[in-house]
């Protein structure tokens, strides 16, 4: 994946929440027609989210169940790895919960066959998924 571009509800704020969350910066501003987005990535440029804002957005919320992005999974290295983002996402106001069905909420780690998964949701209440493969022994 090159990069993730989401439309939110309140540019400045995810800006700032994508930032605290991925330890993401701003690098550059993208006026398009209809609209404005803000790019952000790490210092190495393997995480890229462009934040969108359009005029015609009737500002609702995200709803997976529409047409268009159901979720976004970001690959991490281990088993090791969802532990510690659940610790880090709750210093950025994500809580624990029994399902990530809300805004700024996480899930607990679901240990499936094809891996270990994180759920969370971000203010607009985007789905993202923290996704680490299985231990090459299983």
């Amino acid at each position: 994946m090159h990069h993730l571009a989401l439309t939110v509800r309140d540019l400045d704020a995810s800006v700032e929440w994508y930032g605290r969350a991925f330890g993401l910066t701003h690098r550059m501003d993208l006026p398009h027609p209809g609209g404005f987005a803000q790019m952000l990535s790490d210092d190495a440029w393997q995480l890229v989210i462009a934040l969108h804002h359009h005029d015609s957005s009737s500002g609702e919320a995200f709803v997976e169940s529409h047409t268009g992005l159901d979720h976004a999974g970001l690959a991490v290295p281990s088993r090791d790895d969802p532990l510690a983002w659940q610790s880090h996402l709750e210093t950025q106001g994500v809580v624990r919960a029994e399902r990530a069905d809300r805004p700024l909420t996480q899930s607990p780690i679901a240990d499936e066959p094809y891996g270990s998964v994180l759920v969370l949701r971000d203010p607009d209440n985007i789905q993202l998924e923290l996704f680490a493969p299985p231990a090459a022994d299983e």
